[in-house]
C-alpha cells in the first residue's frame, strides 16, 4: 500500500569516529538533492563513535532539519547501524553510503533513476578503479567477491561496496545483523528480490581520518559467506541437513555394526574389538547421532529464536 507520508530517498550514513567529514558530506548530499528537487533524509547512525560524531549531527540537524541522527550506546558494527536505519527510513528508495567521503553523492540520482524507472529492486556500486592498497585491500577484495558470486550465484562484481539503492519493501523484508551488510544482496534474493543491477560508481581517494575495518574482515567475511550460504538454503529447515548426513552416517556404522555381529557368529574366536571396523563403525554411529540431535536442536531453536537486533540506543534526533 502507498504511503502518503513517503518521501522520493532516503540516505542512511553508518558511521564511526567521523567528525572531520561529516559537515562537507551534509553539504555536499544537501547540494545534490537540491539541484534534482528531490524529497529527502538523510538519517545518520553514530555507531558508539568516541569523538565528536554525535555533536557534528546535531549541528548539521539545526541547519537541516532533512537530517536526522541515532546514536548507539556503544559500538555494534555497520550491520547493526544499517538495520536502524533500515527501520526508520521513510524513502521510495533508500540508499546507503559511508561517511569517509569514498562515496560519492553525485551517483544518487542515477540510483535512484534506476531503481524508479529501471525496475531493479537492488543496485550495487561497482567501484571499478580503486584507491585502496591493491596487496592488503583489492587482491583480497577480488577473491572475497569470487567467492560470493560462485556461492550466491549472484553476477556482482563489488558485494561489499557501501553504496548500493534499494526499493523500499527489499529494505523492510530483510534483517541485517551480525556482519551480514556484506551479504545484503545475497538477504535480498533469499527473500525474493531477483532483480538485482549493478552500478559503476567512483570511488575517492581517503580525505579524512584512516580506514576502520582491517585485515581481520576479510577473514570473517569468508567465515559469514559459509554463514549465509548455509542459512540461506538451510536456515528454516536445519534437520534436512544434519538429519540426513546424521542418518547417513548412523547407518553406515549401523552396517558396519551388523557385518561384524555376523562375522562373529561364522568366526567365533576372532575378537569384535580386534577389527578396526569396530571403532569405525562406533564412530559412525555416535557422530551420525550428533548430528540427528544438532539437528533437532537447531528445528526447536528456529521455532523459538529470540530477537537477534535489540542494541542499546543513547540518542535520537528527528526520528520517532
Amino acid at each position: 500500500m502507498y504511503n502518503s507520508t513517503m518521501i522520493n530517498i532516503s540516505i542512511i550514513v553508518p558511521l564511526f569516529n567521523e567528525d572531520e567529514s561529516l559537515r562537507e558530506l551534509s553539504e555536499w548530499i544537501t547540494r545534490v538533492m537540491k539541484e534534482n528537487n528531490f524529497t529527502y533524509e538523510v538519517i545518520m547512525i553514530d555507531d558508539g563513535s568516541t569523538d565528536n560524531s554525535w555533536m557534528e549531527i546535531q549541528s548539521i540537524a539545526k541547519i537541516n532539519t532533512n537530517f536526522k541522527g541515532i546514536k548507539f550506546q556503544r559500538n555494534y558494527g555497520k550491520s547493526a547501524a544499517l538495520n536502524e536505519g533500515f527501520k526508520a527510513a521513510m524513502g521510495e528508495v533508500i540508499i546507503t553510503m559511508d561517511a569517509d567521503m569514498q562515496d560519492s553523492p553525485d551517483e544518487v540520482p542515477e540510483l535512484y533513476k534506476m531503481i524508479m524507472d529501471g525496475g531493479f529492486d537492488l543496485v550495487s556500486g561497482w567501484k571499478k578503479k580503486r584507491y585502496d592498497n591493491k596487496l592488503t585491500k583489492n587482491l583480497p577484495s577480488k577473491l572475497f567477491n569470487a567467492a560470493a558470486r560462485r556461492s550466491s550465484g549472484i553476477k556482482l562484481h563489488d558485494f561489499n561496496c557501501g553504496l548500493k539503492a534499494y526499493r523500499n519493501k527489499v529494505v523492510k523484508s530483510i534483517e541485517v545483523y551480525g556482519e551480514m551488510h556484506r551479504y545484503i544482496p545475497v538477504l535480498a534474493k533469499w527473500a525474493g528480490f531477483k532483480n538485482i543491477g549493478e552500478k559503476v560508481v567512483e570511488h575517492r581517494a581517503r580525505k579524512y581520518g584512516v580506514t576502520k575495518f582491517g585485515w581481520e574482515r576479510f577473514v570473517n567475511g569468508f567465515l559469514d559467506l559459509g554463514t549465509i550460504s548455509f542459512i540461506s538454503r538451510f536456515g528454516k529447515r536445519p534437520m534436512h541437513f544434519f538429519g540426513l548426513y546424521g542418518s547417513l552416517c548412523f547407518l553406515v556404522g549401523f552396517i558396519c555394526s551388523i557385518y561384524l555381529i555376523i562375522s562373529k557368529f561364522i568366526h567365533p574366536l576372532v575378537g569384535l574389538t580386534n577389527s578396526p571396523l569396530f571403532y569405525i563403525s562406533l564412530t559412525a554411529m555416535i557422530i551420525g547421532m550428533q548430528l540427528f540431535l544438532a539437528g533437532f536442536i537447531g528445528e526447536l531453536i528456529t521455532r523459538n529464536a529470540a530477537d537477534r537486533n535489540v542494541y542499546l540506543i543513547e540518542k535520537k534526533l528527528g526520528i520517532d
